[in-house]
């Protein structure tokens, strides 16, 4: 059958959805003159509840099918609506600096927030397809998607409920003065990454830390700390013994981090 996506401000173009519901299903839209796409996974089953909502973001020179078999979210949580969007060729900031393998915007105006402004028409386009439960939006993403999930806390932070990052450092440098409100964040990192260094992870977790005013840490699951915060933001390390690898173990308690918190 034939959906059109319409979302307000931006050209959106008629796509194909498969018969199979919870079946990866390619969806565009058209922003700024620009096509961009994104597999959507729907649950399968009807329900009286509005699903919940979790992007998951590629990594440099990744595609949105890689990053559909890699985490495979709409499996392991087969009630929420999961979209796969696919990057543009983006310079990177760490390999591929002539940008020539799609990717993500690394800051706030970089490729003039053409990203953000993708973020914001699936968003839009979730909500009035599948009736969305807005207080239950997430993101997740490895290695420059897991940069770009830490920059939509930056950006687009009222919009989300919990954040799950790999293989990234966004929110260490932030200027103080523009510092997201406190959100929940299960960072994964390996401590012999060789490309984001776990220096620069540490770090960017020891800012997470302080930013949501966490205290002690305690087990939550194997190689997984949580530090409970005092303004209901806690932050999970799930700290590996890898490199710049995706855990399989992963998607699970991403998925578990995510049914524990819905936005006040």
């Amino acid at each position: 059958m034939k959906l059109h996506v319409a979302v307000p401000m931006l050209a959106a173009a008629a796509v194909s959805l498969s018969s199979a519901a919870d079946a990866p299903a390619r969806r565009e839209w058209t922003i700024d003159g620009t096509q961009r796409v994104a597999l959507v996974c729907a649950p399968a089953k009807a329900s009286t509840n509005p699903p919940p909502l979790v992007f998951v973001f590629h990594g440099h020179g990744g595609s949105m099918e890689g990053a559909a078999r890699m985490f495979g979210i709409h499996t392991v949580w087969p009630e929420a609506v999961v979209a796969y969007p696919q990057g543009l060729n983006t310079p990177g900031r760490l390999t591929d600096p002539e940008g020539k393998r799609p990717g993500w915007q690394h800051s706030p105006g970089a490729q003039g927030d053409r990203d953000l402004r993708f973020f914001d028409a699936m968003l839009e386009a979730m909500r009035k397809d599948f009736r969305i439960d807005t207080n239950r939006v997430y993101s997740t993403g490895h290695s420059n998607g897991g940069g770009f999930t830490y920059l939509l806390w930056l950006a687009r932070g009222d919009r989300l409920a919990a954040i799950a990052p790999s293989a990234a450092a966004g929110i260490r440098n932030a200027d103080p003065g523009k510092r997201p409100q406190p959100l929940p964040v299960l960072h994964i990192g390996g401590t012999a990454d060789p490309l984001v260094k776990f220096a620069w992870q540490r770090a960017a977790m020891d800012a997470v830390r302080t930013l949501n005013q966490c205290g002690e840490g305690t087990p939550w699951a194997p190689m997984c700390t949580q530090y409970v915060s005092k303004v209901d933001a806690p932050l999970v390390e799930f700290i590996h013994p890898g490199t710049h690898n995706f855990p399989a173990a992963a998607p699970p308690l991403i998925v578990r981090f995510f049914r524990e918190h819905a936005r006040k």
